[in-house]
């Protein structure tokens, strides 16, 4: 059991770590022609040795769920598939025009919105056009979010059909009155018919992500949604802190604040989902992933060949990532670039033939190796310092990391630093401790960019 002192202490606000630098880090003023440059050249590197990841944003959902920060667009209008699916393949044909050779695909990933907000029909056409321009790697992954209460069996056929073995399902909490007030009723029924749909017509993989932290949420009703949850048996589960962002999510001023669990209970809610997965035989990835045995994700572990990206955790190594449709971000090992986060604005640049890049990074020499220490520790949960970083590791890391020696996080000498069992709850504290924009004081105060991270 972690001591609820140490919660509280470092319950305070850090980047997820998706990115390095993160993106509240990122210039608008991003040289485009720059960035087609740097990534014909990377392209020519990463796809003959790695392969290339592509994600791709459905933005659409039928109805506001108050709690989401993701980019959506809500609208019941089905007709808006096909206008955004041809931006789409457009943004695509931009991207081929810089590459050399015929992309070799490893992952592909269909998130949101609601992706299964497209009718299967609209999906397949999406990615056979996609798909016909692409050579697949020998073990590719491809993988959707879907919603349980609007992913058919037709969706599903159609999916393992072009090749997908991995579904995602947002079931969050199964508490008829969390559901009201998140504006998102989901009978649990519904959840075990869409996970039996999965199987019956073969994916390989169901995951199931949870939050804690919801308005009205207690932690004797959490008990019973992740009681539900554990009897279908997820090959996955991700238990994510609810991120009260509601200078960035409007949808989240729609609820009473004060409905929302106090710090106290909502460590009481995180401490019960760590237990009741461990009691149920699964084991902790990091960064709130947990994952049944066998599963590639613990083998990816096991074996310190984990990634992580925009997608989560990946048993994928290839560090070439395209992000295709509005407000999605491309990761090319040594620069990101976001797309407009506005549909008016990214059907805009497809008009214009024009990549709808609006935000983005080009990484230093100093960004790259100190985004690999902090990759080593949310993947391997250890990491080898490099000689020529003696100076800012010493000024800068080395005082941060001392505070996490002394509550028995981590260890490390001059040469290197490794998590203790107690750290690995941790991880995104002691992520931060490597992010010398942060330590530097870029910014005046990171409570307003970040969530919690508890």
């Amino acid at each position: 059991m972690i001591d609820s002192t140490l919660l509280q202490k470092y319950n305070v606000a850090v980047p997820r770590y998706t990115s390095y630098p993160t993106v509240s880090y990122w210039k608008e003023d991003i040289s485009v022609s720059d960035w087609k440059d740097l990534f014909s050249e990377r392209f020519r590197t990463e796809n003959k040795t790695n392969g290339i990841s592509l994600y791709i944003h459905l933005p659409f959902c039928e109805s506001l769920c108050t709690y989401c920060g993701c980019n959506k667009k809500i609208t019941t209008n089905h007709s808006v598939e096909e206008v955004y699916i041809q931006a789409i393949l457009e943004e695509w044909s931009l991207y081929r025009s810089l590459m050399v050779d015929r992309p070799l695909l490893c992952e592909l990933h269909l998130g949101g919105g609601t992706p299964t907000f497209f009718s299967s029909e609209n999906i397949n056409k999406l990615i056979k056009a996609i798909l016909q321009d692409c050579d697949l790697a020998g073990k590719y992954e491809f993988s959707i979010e879907g919603h349980p209460n609007n992913t058919t069996h037709e969706h599903l056929q159609t999916l393992h059909g072009l090749g997908f073995r991995r579904i995602s399902y947002g079931v969050q909490d199964n508490d008829p009155e969390v559901q009201k007030v998140i504006n998102r009723i989901q009978p649990f029924s519904n959840v075990q018919l869409a996970t039996k749909l999965a199987r019956d017509i073969g994916f390989e993989s169901v995951n199931f992500d949870l939050i804690y932290g919801l308005p009205l949420q207690t932690v004797d009703k959490m008990r019973i949604t992740l009681q539900q949850c554990i009897s279908l048996r997820p090959d996955r589960v991700a238990f994510y802190s609810y991120a009260h962002v509601p200078w960035t999510s409007r949808g989240q001023r729609l609820f009473d604040e004060g409905d929302l669990p106090d710090t106290d209970t909502k460590m009481q809610l995180y401490l019960l989902g760590k237990e009741m997965f461990a009691e149920a035989g699964y084991s902790d990835i990091g960064m709130d992933h947990f994952s049944l045995p066998g599963d590639e994700l613990i083998k990816a572990r096991d074996e310190h060949r984990l990634h992580r990206n925009f997608m989560g955790y990946t048993t994928q190594h290839t560090s070439f990532l395209i992000g295709l449709g509005v407000s999605a971000i491309s990761d090319i090992g040594t620069g990101f670039a976001q797309n407009d986060k506005k549909l008016s604005g990214y059907y805009e640049a497809m008009r214009n033939g024009e990549l709808p890049i609006v935000k983005g990074w080009f990484l230093s020499d100093e960004d790259v190796a100190f985004r690999k220490y902090i990759l080593d520790i949310s993947c391997k949960g250890q990491t080898t310092f490099l000689p020529g970083h003696s100076q800012l590791l010493m000024e800068i890391v080395f005082p941060e990391l001392l505070k996490y020696k002394l509550d028995g996080f981590l260890d490390f000498n001059d040469s290197r630093m490794w998590l203790t069992p107690l750290g690995r709850n941790f991880i995104r504290n002691i992520c931060s401790a490597f992010d010398l924009h942060l330590q530097r004081g870029k910014m005046s105060s990171t409570k307003d960019l970040f969530s919690k991270a508890i």
